[in-house]
């Protein structure tokens, strides 16, 4: 049987995008020649792979099973490419740093300008969004590397940890919430909130401290994608909101103040993950042992913990 990467390739996009009209649009390639590209596959492996479902496709049960055989045959050409290239030309690499918003806000430009320091020919591209998506992207291989929250568990990648994150409730330092004689879960929720979207984790995760105590979720006023929008919003506002020490600790002018309270503070890793067994470039591996080594040193020192 003979396999053609490039069959491979279309089959993962019309795989990914659910349509095979979409699909040739992406890959600049009519319909009837994607449609011989599947057809090929299939009978190469004497079974169908897609199902129609309206207007678009989905895969069959043999149709997951290639998909996750074309992704790992891709990244293993297509770190093949890089690693003979990156020989060939004597560079030191491209890296496809993935990040999540405390790393971007806290690390990242001290740990390029380390990275560019030692005057290889070095290039970076730099995706920001939350560490949860941006795994998958790691797991693709569209990234060689994460630095953001470390999640135990997944044996196609390995994660070293680089710090420990603290995430709090903070308000404003003129908040009502202060004035309080004794704080508790129960009298937070007499507050309107500005948090995290409802998939972040963060999020997920003081919502079920709440659930835990018997209490309601907060009333969220403002909800944000950005976590980084959160410390300006409840700056101007009566609002609370669930952000890392690190960021209340870079707020300009000290507006800002944690609501002490143990069973509201959630601790969490961060750090880089790679996968397991993709090729690094020699400039990425470097990044790796700049974040094992230096990493610590590189975020705010001195917290008030």
């Amino acid at each position: 049987m003979d396999l053609h990467l490039r069959d491979l390739r279309y089959f993962e996009t019309a795989a990914e995008m659910g349509h095979l009209g979409n699909a040739a649009d992406h890959l600049a390639r009519s319909q009837p020649a994607l449609t011989k590209c599947i057809q090929r596959l299939e009978e190469a492996f004497g079974s169908p792979l897609f199902e129609r479902v309206g207007r678009g496709v989905k895969l069959t049960p043999v149709g997951e099973v290639l998909l996750a055989r074309a992704r790992a045959l891709r990244q293993s050409a297509e770190d093949a490419v890089r690693q003979v290239q990156e020989f060939a030309q004597g560079h030191a690499g491209h890296v496809r740093i993935g990040s999540g918003p405390v790393a971007a806000d806290h690390l990242l430009p001290e740990l390029c300008s380390l990275a560019l320091a030692d005057g290889l020919k070095t290039t970076i591209s730099i995706v920001v969004g939350p560490s949860f998506e941006l795994r998958e992207q790691l797991r693709e291989g569209k990234i060689d590397l994460l630095i953001g929250l470390t999640v135990d568990g997944d044996p196609s990648t390995v994660s070293y940890p680089v710090i420990e994150d603290v995430v709090v409730v903070a308000a404003s330092r003129t908040h009502p919430v202060f004035q309080q004689t004794r704080i508790t879960m129960a009298s937070l929720l007499a507050y309107p909130w500005a948090l995290p979207a409802g998939n972040i984790p963060s999020r997920q995760w003081l919502d079920m401290a709440f659930a835990q105590n018997g209490l309601a979720n907060p009333s969220v006023q403002i909800e944000a994608s950005s976590i980084a929008l959160l410390p300006r919003m409840i700056a101007r506002t009566d609002l609370l909101s669930f952000v890392s020490r690190y960021t209340l600790s870079l707020q300009r002018g000290n507006t800002l103040k944690e609501v002490r309270l143990k069973n509201t503070t959630l601790r969490r890793q961060l750090g880089v993950t790679v996968r397991r067994e993709g090729y690094l470039s020699p400039a990425a591996a470097h990044i790796v042992d700049l974040l094992r080594q230096r990493g610590k040193s590189l975020f705010p020192q001195g917290l008030d913990v």
